[in-house]
């Protein structure tokens, strides 16, 4: 009996310790289903499901034309879930599909046809079918067989990305700048696109994606989450035929001289808007492109355009008259018995005035002038070039403006030959664009306005939400009698037979500057130079400044300013002058002719000229470019309120046109 008896004992022991476990198990199960539970659907939904940003489109970049110079479009790349269709609906439409593709994206039918087979057999989830594509190409495939019907039954994946393009190709192309995000997530902000950013980059959206096989993500269904929210555009002030002017002028120069870089900015005289900035380095091929923004970001020795800084300061200090004689010592100065300051002209110049020493560019004449009256009290002549704000920046919006460098008699390295260096442009430092703001307020009579980029700004309605006025920088740099002295030499340097600017004197308008030409590398054995001109036009009513800068011309073939750099701002000058629209009375004749109505489809196809697209539905606009063998990119939806082309143009081959739509 008492063995049975621990038997049982050790039975119910048994039962109690199963009791217990199972209690601790449901107990644990629920544990999990209403606390931990919550923790792994969560966790099991973020691997499977997520959130992906969708990047918005950017605003649009405009000249003062409103012609695009940047511009967001999208790009679509087109996959298909072939687990989606039934085995019977892929059977009746797959040979169809096939050659719809290879119409539209080249290769055989049979090639499309096997990978549509292969895809379905292996019940592959996320097939390529075709990737960069353009908005009438992505319609256009969504029209084909079993791809046109929804996703859920067809299958059809669509894709897009959005890319910017600019119109004008490489021209102006790093002044209009980009936007790039670096491998640590930082970004790297260039020209007009990095200044702006703020405006042009809009409001980020969200559309959710199923992790699939292979580590792959596709959509769950067509829609986004949250749709994204496009950016402001930016109207600039640049003109489209003046950039073509500028760039194309700089370009010859270059190649023609073999330079390593040059620059050229154009400046609007009394607003300061800057209607063209052109950019362009030498690559180890001999071939030019919009290396880096020289104009703004690298200061350069300005060599002789700095006279012009040297004669206001001794005219605005009364040490010195355009009439005073000056002894240009038969062409050489030698300080502390071995540092010379020469002029190009051997002999020097003899005795003539200080007006005619800046008319020649002499550098002895000059130099004496500045040693002569300053030496004893150099911090007045350099306290004149600080009031009239020279070694400071210009403050201008795109990042990267380069230090002006003005030496002060309390720098450590502030010595003897400081001072006559500095007359001449030596051991000074300027970026071309401040050079040419200092210009521009001659031509100005004494307004310093500071160089603008920007006219507006514009909301998705068209709204002007910012618009940006001139700004004046310095109201006056120094008395409007010495503006006028130095505006008649200026006019001299052209005018006149024996000034350095001369060979660019034209019959038909009037122009004013100073040539520049200033060692590189003179501490070595390899001296090579920079060549420039800056200046304004019309003479007698200035409506544009401009600088010319070209980089290291090859020496052998020529390297003065009045040479290299001076003939670029006469073309740009001449074109621009007889480029600008004159203001005319129109008669009942031209009124006539403005109201011809515009040229049947047949004319169009015969003349292959570009019609006039703006209020043309996207379809229609669409059809009658591509009869005309065009290549049609689209931007929005609805009606045509921008082309990238205007009308009136002929068609090139090849060519390709972005269509604005609302």
């Amino acid at each position: 009996m008492e063995q049975q008896k621990q038997i049982m004992n050790r039975f119910y022991l048994f039962v109690l310790g199963l009791f217990l476990f199972a209690f601790v198990l449901v107990g644990k199960l629920l544990y999990i289903q209403t606390q931990e539970g919550v923790y792994y659907r969560e966790l099991a939904q973020k691997r499977t499901v997520k959130n992906v940003i969708l990047q918005p489109s950017r605003g649009n970049i405009y000249s003062d034309d409103e012609s695009l110079l940047a511009t967001t479009v999208p790009r679509y790349e087109i996959r298909w879930d072939a687990k989606v269709p039934s085995n019977d609906l892929f059977q009746r439409n797959k040979k169809a599909l096939a050659k719809g593709l290879s119409d539209l994206l080249g290769e055989t039918q049979e090639h499309h046809l096997l990978n549509l087979e292969r895809a379905k057999r292996k019940e592959n989830r996320y097939t390529l079918i075709g990737r960069n594509l353009t908005y009438s190409e992505y319609k256009q495939i969504k029209t084909l067989p079993l791809f046109s019907l929804s996703s859920l039954r067809g299958g059809l994946i669509v894709e897009s990305k959005l890319i910017r393009e600019h119109p004008l190709g490489k021209i102006g192309e790093r002044t209009i700048g980009y936007e790039k995000r670096d491998f640590a997530g930082d970004y790297l902000r260039v020209g007009l696109e990095g200044a702006f950013s703020q405006y042009l980059k809009g409001e980020n959206g969200r559309r959710l994606k199923q992790k699939i096989a292979n580590g792959q993500w596709k959509p769950i269904n067509d829609n986004n989450e949250k749709e994204p929210t496009e950016g402001y555009d930016v109207y600039t002030t640049i003109n489209v035929n003046f950039q073509d002017i500028a760039h194309h002028a700089l370009l010859g120069q270059l190649e023609k001289y073999e330079a390593e870089h040059g620059t050229v900015v154009v400046m609007e005289t009394k607003t300061g808007a800057v209607k063209a900035i052109a950019n362009l380095g030498r690559t180890a091929k001999g071939k030019y492109f919009e290396k880096l923004n020289y104009a703004v970001g690298t200061t350069y020795e300005p060599g002789s355009t700095f006279k012009l800084m040297a004669m206001i300061a001794a005219l605005e200090d009364k040490v010195a008259e355009p009439h005073d004689l000056i002894d240009t010592k038969k062409g050489i100065l030698t300080f502390y018995g071995k540092y010379k300051v020469r002029d190009s002209k051997k002999g020097g110049y003899g005795l003539i005035p200080l007006s005619k020493a800046f008319e020649v560019s002499s550098n002895t004449g000059i130099v004496q002038m500045i040693h002569s009256n300053y030496k004893n009290q150099p911090r007045k002549f350099i306290d004149r070039l600080y009031n009239m704000g020279l070694n400071e920046k210009l403050g201008i919006a795109i990042t990267g403006e380069g230090q002006p460098k003005i030496p002060y008699p309390s720098d450590q390295n502030w010595n003897g030959i400081t001072l006559p260096w500095m007359a001449y442009g030596y051991g000074v430092e300027l970026t071309p664009l401040q050079t040419l703001t200092f210009y521009n307020a001659v031509a100005n009579n004494g307004e310093m306005v500071k160089p603008r980029f920007i006219d507006r700004i514009n909301s998705l309605g068209n709204e002007t939400i910012k618009h940006f006025e001139k700004e004046v920088l310095n109201p006056s740099i120094c008395s409007q009698e010495t503006i006028e002295k130095v505006q008649k030499m200026m006019f001299n340097v052209v005018d006149k037979k024996w000034g350095t600017g001369f060979a660019i004197k034209d019959k038909t308008f009037t122009m004013a500057g100073k040539t520049g030409t200033c060692q590189v590398g003179y501490a070595t054995d390899d001296v090579q130079y920079i060549s420039s001109f800056v200046g304004y036009f019309p003479a007698d009513n200035p409506e544009y400044s401009c600088i010319v800068l070209i980089y290291k011309p090859n020496k052998r073939k020529g390297y003065y300013g009045a040479t290299v750099a001076a003939p670029v701002f006469k073309e740009i000058a001449k074109k621009m002058y007889y480029s600008t629209p004159v203001e005319m009375i129109v008669g009942l004749d031209s009124l006539q002719q403005s109201n011809k109505k515009q040229p049947s489809i047949e004319e169009l196809l015969l003349t292959k000229t570009i019609p006039n697209l703006k209020g043309m539905p996207a379809m229609e606009a669409l059809s009658l470019l591509e009869q005309m063998g065009i290549k049609v990119t689209l931007k929005g939806s609805g009606k045509v309120i921008r082309q990238s082309i205007k009308s009136g143009e002929k068609v090139k081959p090849n060519s390709s046109i972005l269509l604005e739509l609302s």
